[in-house]
């Protein structure tokens, strides 16, 4: 199967402001999200990509823009891949979300977390790997199991796709950090996928280009005994 690069969406003026924005609109890249934007173009130079999917939500579109220009592609939305739908929760500042008893669930039991008139966040996992899933058989179909795709979502969204990843249960996915405009990196085979970087913000991404094709090989699901040897 292909390597998908899990995008976190670059800085925007939502994050850091206290203030849960969920699906509301109008919210865009901050001053040092479209410098993070621009940057994408340079940490990806070394990286074929194939193909592009995307949240619709304005701030996944805006911190995919310079890349798609400068790689002459277009990205696919996809609705799966959408921030969570937080309900009632949505657009309230988190200092006053501290005291409701849901707080500790989502962060203690988030696999029960179900946000009043919004989702639950098992259901969101259940979605964002669906659609990952699915994406790279299309991609691994159309462009061969050597593939590299980029898909840019929302922060819960991406550590619930690499908790499915590492093979850790939902109550565990609070534990992984995935910054704005972070990179994360899955290489999906036949039996299990492999996790080739979390949360990386500006290494060395060569690494993650698969070796080229020999003839009638298959990329290996075997994990590698004492560890790879490295790019």
């Amino acid at each position: 199967m292909a390597t998908a690069i899990l995008l976190r969406h670059a800085r925007s003026t939502a994050n850091g402001s206290g203030v849960l924005a969920g699906r509301r609109p109008g919210v865009g890249l901050a001053e040092r999200g479209a410098e993070q934007a621009a940057g994408l173009v340079a940490r990806l130079a070394g990286v074929p990509v194939d193909a592009v999917v995307t949240s619709p939500l304005e701030r996944c579109r805006q911190t995919l823009a310079p890349l798609l220009a400068e790689r002459g592609l277009a990205a696919v939305e996809e609705p799966r891949l959408a921030e969570v739908e937080y309900g009632e929760w949505t657009g309230k500042e988190i200092r006053h979300l501290l005291d409701e008893p849901l707080w500790q669930v989502v962060q203690q039991h988030p696999s029960a977390a179900v946000f009043p008139g919004g989702e639950g966040l098992a259901a969101v996992q259940a979605r964002a790997v669906a659609a990952i899933r699915a994406h790279d058989a299309r991609v691994t179909a159309e462009f061969g199991p050597r593939a590299v795709w980029v898909a840019c979502s929302h922060g819960d969204v991406i550590k619930a796709v690499l908790a499915d990843a590492l093979g850790v249960h939902l109550d565990g996915f609070q534990r992984i950090v995935v910054d704005p405009a972070s990179l994360s990196v899955v290489q999906y085979t036949r039996t299990r996928p492999f996790v080739l970087r979390v949360n990386d913000n500006g290494g060395d991404l060569s690494g993650i280009v698969p070796p080229p094709e020999k003839t009638g090989e298959e990329p290996s699901s075997d994990a590698v005994v004492g560890g790879t040897t490295g790019a």
